[in-house]
């Protein structure tokens, strides 16, 4: 088998890299939000 030890492995990068999706997740549905809301003003 391998040499594997469970949580030996540096994710610095990983959780770096997910907390950035998370914020670009979070901007664009707050973006959507405004803009529909924009819409629903403006068209209403």
């Amino acid at each position: 088998m391998s040499d594997y030890k469970h949580g030996e492995m540096n994710i610095e990068i990983q959780e770096k890299t997910f907390a950035g999706f998370i914020r670009m997740v979070t901007n664009a549905t707050i973006g959507i939000i405004l803009f529909l809301l924009f819409l629903a003003i403006v068209g209403g």
